[in-house]
């Protein structure tokens, strides 16, 4: 049974990857671009690099948006606007006026005056009201040109063309009225004339919005977006020629018409296809090398989904950007990649994934070369800097480094590319900073995924090391002499991590909480025993046995209850292996008791990996060294190698990919750390 058991989970593990393969490939195959690439890169101002160009089909040349706004506002200002003409108007501010004059009685404004002053104002009156309805007046504002041609309309006939500032504005009018009373020199009858001009005077010239747009609909409509053709075999460009003028704007026709154009259903069907086998390929290298040199990651699903899922994640938002706006493309964190993998795997494997990942956001992107080298290198120097991430400081420098990378860079091609720097966009510099403070981004990135993805990383780890934390505070309390030797494991395991190149939180961690299992029966383990009475001694051999070997379970079962990650759970199942408990087995043995080895022997499993090796061995050594009466050199160093060894004779490191050279640097620390800690001193001959 528990057979057909193992082989369902390795079979729908693989049934998962598959899936997982396939469903990354089809969505970033969906977000890839649908057309073919241009094949020859050029620069303006620069030479042509490739072989002599000739036009592989009839295609236009292309006028530049500059060009067809600049042809669209001159068509604009050269097509007649219609405006309707009010005839009546006129009459009707006339008679008002007329009106007005003949009773003044009921004006507040002109009662006073007398005879001729009312025949001074009509005179006036008629002729600034005549002189206004000549040009027209608005009825409201428009937003029009001075110079633009415009057409009058009377009762449904046009009359009259002209411009757009013959006419009177209706903010204009009080201005226009005071300039003619000057002229007209009856100043002292202004506040009248103002007064009754204003509210008899209307409007007479309106917009035909019905005529105006079709008249400029119908130009625009001829407006061509080609400015001439370039015939197949004509030859376009010659090597060594400079792009510059016509030939630059040739070579951006015949690339856009390339990259928008499918001459056919099936090229663009071979296109996409094409596409499809370099995801496919790009993807598939990353999974082959995850199986051969991580197989770790390989065989974790959560690790395994970490992988792909940021790796279509980033494709996501770089097609976003790009859709968007492709300048906006350097303010992409890219950079977040590697760290987020070296944080939770290796350097190695970040950079791999890191290149890859690059490689194909070189497809989506615009000036693909000068995209992949800068990141290329941004990810060469995020890896080689970002080391003891959980350190901020470390974060901030590989960040600063990042940016001034990208600067440096950025600044390179743009010399190489114009030749000089009068053009350079600063803009450009700031999305590199904004790229940066986005990097910082990662911190909160690491704690979503370790709790999304049931990972931990060397954050969390500091976090854990914390021996103000409440599970370790409680093991100090519980079991103090177990949290000293877990201090003193965890000393010499951080120690020979560093020598052998093995992670060396993850190593100081597990050291720290390996026997919290001991906390539920502390008096039972000799370094909690105070006060030299030792309960094993009411004991048989057997019950003994069941109590120590019961430490681990116990330890598993308190670490699950307090959140504590798999990573450092693994500690605590393997640091005794199937080591037996030769005290107690001896101890039957010279009794003749006929004991079974199996029912001494830890029930493992044996340590997996470099740092759990370690912890096995310097836990063994740190335990051992207590019964050493006066400790030296000598005693030490056999002591060291009689432990180890008979581990390596138990064949506890087999399943492991520690080496001899490991080993033996191990041992070396180890024999340094204690002798230090034992503060052995040479001996001085007696004088």
């Amino acid at each position: 049974m528990a057979n057909i058991f193992n082989r369902l989970n390795i079979n729908l593990g693989s049934l998962y990857r598959t899936t997982l393969f396939i469903l990354s490939c089809a969505i970033i195959i969906y977000f890839f671009p649908k057309s073919g690439k241009f094949k020859y890169s050029f620069e303006n101002g620069r030479p042509w690099q490739s072989e002599n160009l000739y036009a592989p089909f009839d295609f236009a040349i292309k006028k530049s948006d500059q060009e067809l706004q600049d042809e669209k506002n001159k068509i604009r200002l050269a097509t007649k606007v219609f405006f309707d003409k009010d005839t009546l108007a006129l009459n009707k501010s006339l008679d008002e006026l007329n009106d007005k004059i003949e009773n003044p009685l009921n004006d507040s404004v002109i009662n006073t005056l007398n005879r001729r002053e009312l025949k001074l104002i009509k005179n006036a009156g008629v002729s600034i009201i005549n002189t206004i309805y000549s040009r027209g007046l608005l009825d409201k504002n428009y937003d029009y040109n001075s110079n633009q041609i415009v057409s009058l309309i009377i009762n449904n006939k046009q009359v009259s063309s002209g411009f757009f500032s013959d006419f009177h504005k209706p903010e204009n009018l009080i201005t226009f009225i005071n300039n003619q009373i000057i002229s007209l020199n009856i100043q002292e009858y202004k506040p009248q004339i103002v007064s009754i001009l204003f509210d008899l005077i209307e409007s007479d010239i309106s917009l035909n919005e019905s005529l105006s747009k079709n008249s400029i609909d119908e130009a625009l409509a001829n407006i061509s977006p080609n400015r001439g053709i370039i015939e197949k075999e004509t030859l376009i460009i010659s090597k060594g020629e400079v792009v510059e003028g016509d030939k630059l704007k040739i070579l951006e026709s015949l690339k856009n018409e390339y990259q928008t154009n499918s001459t056919s259903i099936t090229n663009y069907y071979l296109i996409i296809s094409s596409y499809s086998l370099l995801v496919i390929l790009s993807l598939l290298m990353i999974i082959l090398f995850i199986r051969k040199f991580r197989k770790k990651i390989y065989l974790s699903l959560n690790r395994l989904s970490l992988v792909f899922f940021n790796i279509t994640l980033l494709v996501l938002i770089t097609t976003f950007v790009v859709n968007i706006n492709s300048s906006y493309v350097f303010v992409i964190p890219i950079c977040i990649l590697p760290l987020l993998l070296k944080a939770f795997f290796d350097s190695r494997t970040a950079f791999f994934i890191h290149s890859v990942t690059v490689m194909l956001l070189g497809f989506i992107v615009p000036n693909s070369y000068e995209f992949i080298f800068l990141n290329i290198i941004a990810g060469v120097i995020t890896i080689i800097s970002s080391d003891d991430l959980y350190k901020r400081a470390n974060l901030f420098i590989t960040v600063g480094q990042i940016t001034l990378v990208y600067m440096i860079s950025y600044f390179s091609f743009f010399v190489i590319h114009e030749g000089n720097i009068d053009n350079i966009e600063v803009f450009n510099f700031l999305l590199f900073i904004l790229c940066g403070l986005l990097t910082l981004f990662v911190y909160p990135l690491i704690y979503i995924y370790e709790k999304v993805f049931n990972l931990v990383s060397d954050v969390s780890l500091l976090e854990l090391s914390d021996t103000n934390s409440p599970l370790l505070k409680e093991l100090s309390n519980k079991a103090p002499g177990t949290f000293h030797h877990s201090m003193n494991v965890a000393n010499l395991a951080e120690s020979s991590a560093n020598e052998i190149g093995a992670n060396s939180m993850l190593a100081r961690v597990g050291a720290l909480y390996h026997d919290i299992g001991k906390m539920d029966n502390p008096s039972y383990f000799t370094e909690n025993q105070v006060t030299g009475s030792n309960p094993h001694d009411k004991l048989s051999s057997l019950e003994s046995v069941k109590i120590i070997l019961n430490h681990v379970d116990t330890g598993v079962r308190i670490a699950i209850k307090n959140n504590i990650p798999n990573r450092v759970i693994d500690f605590i199942k393997t640091h005794h292996g199937t080591n037996v408990m030769h005290y107690f087995y001896e101890k039957d043995v010279r009794l003749n008791l006929n004991p079974k080895i199996n029912d001494y022997k830890y029930n493992g499993p044996k340590p997996f990996s470099k740092e759990t090796a370690l912890v096995m061995m310097c836990d063994a050594v740190e335990a051992a060294t207590k019964s050493l009466e006066n400790p030296d050199s000598d005693k030490i160093n056999s002591f060291v190698e009689t432990i180890i060894d008979k581990q390596i004779e138990n064949n506890q490191f087999e399943d492991c990919d520690i080496t001899f050279k490991d080993i033996k640097s191990i041992k070396n620390i180890i024999k340094k750390k204690l002798a230090n800690i034992y503060h052995i001193r040479v001996e001085y001959p007696e004088i």
